[in-house]
């Protein structure tokens, strides 16, 4: 058989309790979903803001197939690039405080776009060792030298910089770590970049639209974060969860008139089909940066441009971000509630302020089981299991959305505490 040991290997995985499988949605994207034939109350999506299906963006959406069409036609530099586009990017760049932004149809294209681009041979990459996969194939494919430092550990960092000589300097790291739920310390790597004389590209596919003023991201947020919080790198307990409106800033933002750390050395990447609620991504960068990415990023270059539609319903969904703060305040309440509900569970819940809230369960199989005791009671919350994690951290990943109730917060304790017992 010319494929017997691709059997072979799917067996092993499925042995292991490792093999993925799709389950396909028959409804609109929300708190209650059709998966199968089946309703079920949901705690895996990255619509963290309910905004996926909300009426003003479909309206934008419909608006904006009329007015411009489905597809693009093109690429951006042949005869893709619409005027729609070309404002979405000019408000992106206002919105998140950058001079200027390039739009791209995924993250992961951005990621594999920005860092192909800025560096190669000759170069250092330095990247933190939890960072998405994106992050990890663009270090690899731009065939620079690459330096893993251990999770958010700046003095591991410093010392790999330090010992770098020659050749640019680019840190990439997730603002928010999609599996772990916890936030780089952006203004101690800033510090360093400046010390260094390094770059630092921010992924922050999880962070925008959540945190931050207005939900303009990790940036915003590091700079005067609100209440709960939990200290960069902390673990402990969610039992001792609490308000902390009086937590005190990292000097490093205190430079200055305004107590602003100069991020001129920040590319800022976020995604637009998790908090925006839309599809797509955007880096935001120094003109000369993003002049650079239009000339060398080849997933920006060589590829159609995504519908300028999708752009038209961007546009209103950054409206609603600067609109609706009550969102944002909706979700910390429901991560509140939460917390405080799992505090006397057998799994620990990983500390984490933001709309990602892992339980930790353990062995693979263990975190299956639990996810599909879940599922028969009617809740969908996904088993995360290596590789994706480290081995022995299987766990549900829960994630909130504004568009949740206490009510369906009460439901998943509930059905978390059965199993338990």
């Amino acid at each position: 058989m010319p494929f017997a040991k691709l059997h072979t290997e799917l067996e092993s995985r499925a042995a292991q309790g490792l093999l993925r499988r799709r389950r396909t949605l028959a409804s609109a994207q929300g708190v209650r979903i059709t998966v199968d034939g089946k309703s079920y109350l949901s705690f895996c999506s990255n619509d963290y803001l309910g905004l996926a299906s909300h009426p003003k963006l479909i309206e934008a959406l419909q608006q904006g197939a009329q007015q411009f069409g489905v597809g693009a036609g093109a690429s951006h530099l042949v005869s893709g690039h619409f005027e729609t586009h070309q404002q979405f990017e000019a408000a992106f760049a206002e919105f998140v405080g950058k001079p200027a932004a390039l739009a791209f149809s995924t993250g992961y294209m951005a990621n594999l776009g920005v860092v192909q681009a800025l560096v190669g041979r000759g170069d250092t990459v330095f990247a933190d060792k939890l960072n998405h996969a994106s992050l990890n194939d663009a270090m690899l494919l731009s065939r620079a030298e690459v330096k893993r430092y251990r999770h958010n550990d700046m003095a591991h960092l410093a010392g790999l910089l330090s010992q770098t000589k020659s050749g640019r300097k680019l840190i990439i790291t997730d603002a928010v770590f999609s599996m772990d739920g916890d936030i780089a310390p952006v203004p101690e790597l800033l510090a360093l970049c400046e010390q260094y004389d390094a770059w630092l590209l921010l992924d922050d596919a999880h962070g925008f639209g959540v945190l931050g003023e207005q939900g303009r991201g990790t940036l915003s947020y590091c700079k005067s974060p609100p209440a709960p919080l939990l200290q960069s790198g902390e673990r402990e307990s969610h039992a001792d969860y609490k308000l902390n409106p009086d937590r005190e800033l990292s000097p490093l933002w205190k430079r200055g008139g305004r107590g602003d750390l100069n991020t001129s050395r920040i590319i800022y990447m976020a995604t637009l089909g998790k908090a925006a609620g839309v599809s797509g991504a955007c880096v935001a960068a120094e003109q000369v940066v993003i002049d650079t990415l239009l000339q060398n990023a080849r997933s920006y270059i060589y590829t159609t441009a995504s519908p300028p539609a999708l752009s038209v319903a961007l546009l209103a969904s950054l409206q609603i971000l600067r609109d609706e703060d009550w969102r944002r305040g909706k979700l910390q309440q429901l991560i509140a509630q939460l917390c405080a509900g799992v505090r006397d569970l057998p799994w620990q819940m990983m500390a984490s302020s933001t709309p990602i809230q892992p339980l930790l369960v353990g062995g693979n199989e263990a975190a299956l089981s639990l996810s599909d005791g879940l599922r028969e009671r009617g809740i969908w919350v996904p088993a995360i299991r290596p590789p994706t994690v480290p081995q022995g951290t299987a766990r549900l990943r829960i994630t909130l959305s504004a568009a949740h109730t206490e009510n369906d917060i009460d439901e998943l304790l509930k059905a978390l505490h059965e199993l338990a017992h």
